[in-house]
């Protein structure tokens, strides 16, 4: 009797634990915003009444290793794969194969470059030549439509990049009195952030407002010039992260947009899990932004 009691406790186990749906997570380099996004999407998977498992893998910024971890997902038969990608024009060998496999697909924050997606795909996450306009618009209207703008550009490679900084540039079309007069690439990283405006200042350019494509390049930008005492600057994030918002309270960014890292996580977890259970769901799953300035800053403070 005890054996078969036994038995039939290691059957139920079994069952319970193939029962466990199991999710795999290719990030496109673990950087503080991602950390963010990945946060929201574990916090979600432990809610799910499902039963999820989420394997997070960082293909820091290599394309090949970013399809190796894919097609070992599907080695493994996950029940679905979610992909920050590292590269949105290099996407389509991952489409491909999980699309080949059954494996629906779910493309998280950075849209892959291509008009639709096949069955089975979908994309969660924001409109990013849109955030640049609401960035820039704000920081032209401040300038009083005039002088000399610095816009820091993320990874060259990462189409949010083009998108945002396409988006600020749609805005300077309606102010010719702002003239651009440095665009450099620091990386999304803040350090390079710092490095770019302190050679900006040391050359003795003139700078009336940065155009950062994301938050953390911003801080380091305004890091610099709180190290040599100047406030005369305005610098604009993008992200709305923590760090953003905090920087935003001590008076080191004049704007950031909010882009919420828990409902583009959290949604791409509903997005894949609606997938497995054949639900009706492709294309863009757009989350909203909001303009975040020192007047509206607090309502998006976490505790």
């Amino acid at each position: 009797m005890k054996r078969l009691l036994g038995y039939a406790c290691a059957l139920l186990l079994s069952t319970a634990a193939h029962a466990e749906l199991r999710i795999g997570v290719s990030v496109g380099q673990f950087d503080n915003y991602v950390s963010y996004l990945v946060q929201a999407m574990q916090d979600r998977a432990k809610a799910s009444p499902d039963g999820v498992k989420l394997q997070v893998e960082d293909s820091a910024s290599d394309v090949v290793r970013q399809l190796n971890q894919v097609e070992s997902f599907i080695s493994q038969k996950v029940d679905a794969i979610i992909v920050n990608p590292a590269d949105t024009a290099a996407t389509r060998k991952i489409t491909e194969k999980a699309n080949a496999a059954g494996i629906p697909l779910v493309y998280m924050n950075s849209r892959p470059e291509v008009e639709t997606f096949p069955p089975g795909v979908v994309f969660v996450g924001t409109d990013e030549r849109a955030i640049g306009r609401m960035q820039m618009e704000y920081l032209a209207e401040k300038m009083g439509g005039k002088g000399n703008l610095a816009i820091i550009l993320g990874r060259l490679a990462h189409s949010d990049t083009g998108k945002r900084t396409n988006g600020v540039k749609d805005v300077l079309a309606k102010y010719p009195g702002i003239k651009v007069v440095e665009e450099q690439s620091g990386d999304w990283q803040r350090e390079k952030g710092m490095d770019l405006m302190n050679d900006w200042l040391t050359k003795g350019q003139t700078i009336n407002a940065v155009a950062s494509n994301n938050d953390e390049m911003g801080i380091g930008a305004a890091m610099a010039l709180r190290q040599t005492g100047r406030q005369d600057i305005l610098v604009g994030g993008i992200d709305g992260t923590p760090d953003g918002l905090q920087a935003l309270k001590k008076g080191q960014l004049a704007v950031t947009v909010f882009r919420d890292p828990v409902a583009i996580g959290a949604g791409s977890v509903d997005a894949a899990l609606m997938l497995i259970k054949h639900a009706a769901l492709q294309g863009d799953v757009w989350i909203p932004t909001q303009l975040v300035t020192p007047e509206n800053y607090q309502q998006f403070l976490r505790n």
